[in-house]
């Protein structure tokens, strides 16, 4: 098994109503994304992996740039150690959109074909060079080659060598604009071999609630930096470590912090490279500080463990501040479990990553994990289970016919991947599907792993 570093990283900035999120609709082929009129109504990142003919990488599609406050026009960004001057590093673009111009390695600058160049684009235009990241300099809004001969030639007064015309509502000339995009990314590097049984584990949680610490207990030395001032690790760090006949790769993560606390930029952008780290782990440590509890953003982070189709362990860090109070630790298990309801098979532990307790019932926890994670069952257990499931409860009607299912059989591992066919895939209801993936997980024993059912809709026979 190769562990690849984070995926490349592509910042989508411009202004209100350029089509930012129309292109990232289209390159996600998801609605993820609000569209609409009024400008402003991106208030946040969105990001999403992408893969483009083999090549992926994360979009970030970032909140419109609007005009700069009084006073600091034409200024280039400041450099990391103006702490001063981070409070009035906006310059034009909203504080969003400069964490993900500094964090990326590529931007791309939408511009609006149908409005012309506007005063915005010139400053805007400015700052992105001095900012050293390569940028496309994209017109949206160009329908036709028709059109591109006649929107796209002013926009070369932004100083570009070359302009990418698009339409991000039609699809003219995007592929063109995504094969070069591509091509432009830096190659990711590859670590050395470490084999097959080798278990990725990736720390996540928000600044200070000890993922360095547990770490540095897990390895019996200190190999990460630990401080009391959130935010100390900037960026994944790698570790192996072997123990009782086991290799792991342990991935200490920056935090995640709640949205709108946090100041300091490389600290704020630094969930991007978290999420990063869930791509290339097994098992995602999920830590949270009891002294704060859990929050509902630690609650969505947790969905991000699901959405990329990892297992997870939640801790319960910092267990000694509560070891006297059974009042709080009640709550804080009743909590943990409403928040994390919708991913009831991740098992929760209790420790101290400060004191060493419970912290050597890690890494047996993530063995019993990891062995669910990798499981893989024949063709004849699998579709024993789907009989079984039916005969206890009838599949739905659909337009006055019976869903059927036929036959299963597992497609993949890590997790455990099982595709059903069927007659009528738009027959099955989310309901049904819940009640499938319980019968699987209980019968096939994935108690405290992830899994995942595919419905495919078999081709019924014509007659006539």
């Amino acid at each position: 098994m190769r562990i690849h570093d984070s995926l490349a990283l592509v910042a989508l900035v411009g202004r209100p109503n350029v089509g930012k999120s129309s292109l990232f609709n289209r390159l996600t082929r998801r609605r993820d994304a609000i569209v609409d009129a009024t400008p402003g109504v991106t208030r946040d990142r969105h990001y999403q992996k992408i893969d483009w003919q083999g090549r992926e990488f994360v979009l970030i599609d970032t909140g419109g740039i609007e005009p700069p406050p009084s006073g600091v026009g034409g200024k280039a960004f400041p450099k990391e150690a103006d702490v001063e001057a981070r409070g009035q590093v906006i310059n034009g673009i909203q504080e969003q959109t400069w964490l993900a111009v500094q964090e990326a390695d590529l931007v791309v600058l939408m511009l609006d074909g149908r409005e012309g160049v506007a005063n915005e684009d010139h400053r805007v235009a400015e700052i992105m060079r001095k900012s050293g990241k390569p940028v496309f300099f994209v017109v949206n809004k160009v329908d036709s080659p028709e059109l591109e001969g006649k929107l796209v030639p002013p926009f070369y007064e932004l100083g570009a060598e070359q302009l990418w015309p698009v339409s991000a509502s039609h699809g003219f000339g995007v592929a063109t604009l995504m094969d070069e995009l591509t091509a432009r990314l830096p190659e990711a590097v590859e670590s050395p071999e470490l084999g097959e049984d080798t278990v990725a584990m990736a720390c996540i949680g928000r600044p200070n609630v000890g993922k360095s610490s547990l770490i540095n207990k897990l390895l019996g030395e200190k190999r990460m930096l630990v401080s009391e001032v959130p935010g100390t690790t900037r960026d994944s760090v790698d570790t192996v470590l072997e123990k009782g006949g086991h290799k792991y790769l342990l991935v200490d993560t920056a935090g995640i912090r709640r949205r709108g606390k946090v100041q300091d930029k490389l600290e704020k952008f630094s969930v991007l490279r978290a999420l990063s780290a869930l791509e290339k782990c097994h098992v995602a440590l999920f830590l949270v500080d009891v002294s704060e509890g859990i929050t509902e953003q630690d609650s969505k982070v947790i969905s991000y463990s699901i959405e990329r189709g990892r297992a997870c362990l939640i801790l319960l860090n910092k267990w000694d501040l509560v070891k006297e109070d059974k009042k709080r630790q009640k709550w804080l298990m009743n909590e943990v479990e409403r928040l994390t309801r919708f991913m009831g098979y991740a098992p929760v532990l209790t420790v101290s990553a400060l004191t060493g307790s419970g912290v050597n019932k890690v890494l047996p926890a993530v063995n019993k994990i990891y062995q669910q994670f990798a499981m893989q069952f024949t063709t004849n257990r699998l579709n024993r289970t789907l009989q079984k499931a039916i005969d206890e409860h009838n599949p739905p009607i659909f337009q006055g016919h019976k869903v059927k299912f036929y036959y299963a059989t597992q497609v993949g591992t890590k997790p455990p991947t099982v595709v059903i066919f069927t007659n009528y895939l738009k027959g099955v209801t989310p309901s049904y599907e819940r009640f499938l993936v319980g019968r699987f997980r209980e019968e096939l024993g994935l108690d405290q792993s992830p899994l995942r059912l595919v419905f495919r809709e078999r081709e019924r026979k014509s007659y006539g």
